[in-house]
């Protein structure tokens, strides 16, 4: 018996060494490395003061500013210790109702026509429900309000939007998108009231 719990005890051990504490140290320090700003967190700071991470959505609610994707993620929503989706179905009829209530909300929120279309991350939650980027549509149709607010030119708004389009990973991978907190840390250096 000692002949078989020594290799399996000593196979135990290595394999624990390896992958439970080198492993882990070298995908970490590798990461460190090559994706230094990713891997810590990708912090986002304002006058040398961190105010959010450019990896997890916020709530803006004020007018002044663009709003992100609607969360499910704790009581209040965008809590990312949280994360997570509604798990409602598409059928389901509190789904159903929630969007209907989301777009005439949107619409009225941002000047729409009662039949405008809605872009769907602007009502919808995501799986994780911390994206902290819209689609350029939403962003686009949430200018007009954005400007009113900040008694802004529309057209300089969209140009703050465009320069802040981030193009498809990869160039293949996802939709261009906006990230709702550079964004309006860039609306906020730009001034406006």
């Amino acid at each position: 018996m000692r002949r078989q719990l020594l290799p399996a005890l000593a196979m135990t051990l290595c394999l624990t060494v390896l992958v439970g504490v080198m492993y882990p140290l070298a995908v970490s320090g590798a990461a460190g490395i090559f994706f230094s700003h990713t891997a810590s967190g990708s912090f986002v700071r304002r006058d040398g003061r961190v105010v959010g991470s450019a990896l997890l959505g916020q709530n803006f609610t004020d007018p002044k500013y663009f709003w992100p994707r609607p969360s499910a993620a704790g009581a209040d929503g965008y809590d990312g210790l949280a994360s997570g989706a509604s798990n409602l179905g598409p059928s389901n009829p509190k789904l159903l109702d929630t969007v209907k209530e989301r777009v005439a909300a949107y619409r009225e929120a941002n000047h729409l026509a009662a039949d405008a279309p809605v872009p769907v991350d602007a009502v919808t939650g995501s799986g994780s429900g911390l994206d902290p980027a819209i689609s350029v549509a939403n962003a686009r149709l949430q200018t007009r309000r954005v400007a009113l607010a900040r008694r802004l030119d529309p057209d300089e708004v969209l140009k703050v939007v465009a320069a802040h389009t981030q193009t498809r990973q990869w160039g293949f991978l996802g939709e261009d998108s906006v990230n709702v907190l550079e964004l309006n840390l860039a609306l906020d250096r730009l001034g406006g009231s």
